[in-house]
């Protein structure tokens, strides 16, 4: 059966649950629309936790989307006590998560895109950092915060250091997590990047989104805490690392085919693939190559967006990340 909520509102007012403060701007902006999508199966442990902090934040221009496929274990219950706060929801089977991502998005009007899992949290304020970061500097396309990671209680126990992002580090083997719950894009973006998820992955979808959006923009680091994930025992991204890490070189193999002047890329990769079962040599390698990826600063590299007397601004030549978080 297939429920939904239509109804679409410019301003959120509140009146159950914790009201999240929020020091806008004293400029004033025009709050861009924000979509996020959140994917559900079954999660009833989490979703109340992960639904709260997107609502009630207090964002003035959200549409919050729900795709549920098809729980059984009191989720549907929770996403109805919430539905008034939802702009658009359905409960029915498809085909895992960027299955429902596509069908989420294709409902979707917000000019700035995002997604979060029914396990994982917005950090307090997350919304107007993004929101404010996009209005006020039209230049970046899509962003990420720091990377946080919450225990199962919902514990913020992890807060790394920013990094830095380039396309060719990126697919050289460099700064390869890109943490998704702190990632949004333009909705211009994402339709220039082909405007869906590959929905045939189990768990690299994002991964290979992030390998497009690449060809398109530079991935610009914001000094902030906007989202996190949850580590716990069923997440999807945790129940197999070394199977995850294959399947991604796989896409990149794929993209190398189609850039030209990769060649350095390429043979760095071989490497790095040569050495992987050799424990000392690996060692090494991962000490004074793959470091220095990290480490060394180049033009390459977008600027840091930073916060300067409650203005975004760019910053060049900000120290970056020592090493992988």
């Amino acid at each position: 059966m297939r429920t939904a909520n239509y109804l679409v509102r410019a301003n959120h007012e509140f009146t159950r649950g914790p009201r999240l403060a929020c020091n806008q701007p004293t400029t004033p902006v025009t709050w861009p629309r924000i979509t996020i999508v959140t994917p559900v199966r079954n999660g009833a442990r989490f979703i109340e936790e992960t639904i709260r902090s997107i609502v009630y934040q207090g964002y003035p221009n959200l549409e919050y989307i729900v795709v549920d496929g098809g729980s059984s274990d009191g989720t549907v219950e929770i996403i109805r006590k919430y539905e008034s706060h939802i702009s658009w929801w359905v409960s029915r089977r498809d085909r895992r998560v960027y299955d429902a991502l596509n069908n989420g998005f294709a409902h979707s009007t917000g000019d700035i895109m995002g997604w979060l899992n029914a396990s994982d949290l917005l950090h307090t304020n997350g919304l107007f950092v993004v929101g404010s970061v996009f209005a006020s500097l039209r230049a970046v396309e899509w962003l990420t915060g720091r990377p946080t990671r919450f225990n199962p209680n919902g514990m913020t126990v992890d807060i790394r250091n920013l990094p830095s992002w380039s396309r060719y580090r990126f697919l050289a083997g460099a700064n390869k997590y890109i943490q998704q719950e702190s990632t949004f894009w333009r909705r211009s973006l994402w339709d220039k990047a082909g405007g869906e998820l590959n929905a045939a992955y189990r768990d690299v979808g994002d991964f290979d989104l992030w390998v497009r959006f690449f060809r398109h923009a530079r991935l610009y680091s914001v000094d902030a805490l906007i989202g996190g994930y949850r580590f716990h025992p069923d997440a999807i991204s945790a129940m197999d690392i070394e199977r995850y890490n294959e399947r991604c070189d796989k896409i990149i193999e794929r993209e190398l085919k189609f850039i030209r002047w990769a060649g350095a890329v390429k043979a760095f990769r071989r490497v790095s693939s040569a050495v992987k079962d050799i424990p000392k040599v690996r060692g090494l390698w991962q000490r004074l190559a793959l470091k220095s990826l990290y480490q060394l600063a180049g033009p390459d590299w977008p600027p840091v967006v930073a916060d300067q007397e409650n203005k975004w601004v760019i910053r060049e030549g900000v120290r970056r990340v020592r090493g992988p978080a």
